[in-house]
Parts: C-alpha cells; structure tokens; sequence
C-alpha cells in the first residue's frame, strides 16, 4: 500500500459531503478564471473564521489546536518546526480526492484552500497579516509552507 494510501485510509472522508465538496471544487478549476487561487483563499479562511482555534501559548500548542481541527475535518495532519525567521507547517494525509480531479490539480487546490486557512488561524493568533504564508513544496505525499 502507498504511504498516500495508508495515509488516506488512517484518515477517511465523509461519503457524500466529501463528493460534493469535491464536485464544486472541480467546478470552481475549471470555470473560476484567474480569480480561482482568490476564491480557494477565500474558502479557507471563512473556513478559519467559522472554526477559530483557542489562543495558544506555545507552538506545541498552535500544532495541538490545528490538528485537532483538521481530525474532525478528516484532512489529515500538520506538524509546525519553528525556526528563528518564520514557522514551517507540514501538511501530511492530505485525502486523497475521489478522482475525478487528477491528483496534481486536487492537491493545488487543496492545499490553497488550506494556505487560507492556515494564514487565518496564524492572524488570528495574533500573526501580522504582512507575514506571507507561502506554499513552498508540493512532492504528492506533504505539502509544506513557510510563514515569514
């Protein structure tokens, strides 16, 4: 079994919310036009606004919170490494999608849609909103970001 696979199995998706969040993702690729990074954004962080993290203390417990979150969205796992510049957040069990979206454009569309999410919680933390959280790797299994 791939480790992308066992990954999606430790971590299921919703039948039925899953395919249709799937569906208007494909559909939002397809038709949205330059504005679609924009709207996948937007998605994450309304997304972060209607599910706040409690205030933390430490990074120990910014990665608690956040993953906390994202087991009960069912979109897999992070781990944060702080360095002395900027926060690294990795993003692991991503699901895999139902395949009606190639793996690539699934996992761009993803992963945007959680740089808005990630971005909001860290602003929400008390992060500067002129601190860029950027999407520097994509390898098929972790997606990795920056905050700095």
């Amino acid at each position: 079994m791939s480790e992308q696979r066992a990954a999606h199995v430790a971590h299921p998706h919703q039948p039925g919310w899953f395919d249709l969040a799937s569906a208007m993702i494909k559909s939002v690729l397809e038709n949205g036009g330059e504005e679609t990074t924009a709207f996948l954004t937007s998605m994450g962080e309304t997304l972060a606004t209607r599910y706040p993290l409690p205030d933390a203390h430490t990074v120990q417990d910014l990665e608690r919170e956040m993953n906390l979150q994202l087991a009960r969205f069912g979109w897999g796992f992070v781990q944060l490494q702080p360095t002395e510049t900027a926060i690294q957040i990795q993003h692991h069990a991503l699901p895999p999608g139902d395949g009606t979206l190639s793996i690539e454009r699934w996992q761009l569309a993803m992963g945007t849609i959680l740089s808005g999410l990630y971005a909001q919680w860290l602003h929400a933390q008390g992060g500067s909103t002129a601190v860029p959280l950027t999407l520097e790797k994509n390898d098929g299994i972790t997606l990795l970001y920056q905050y700095k």
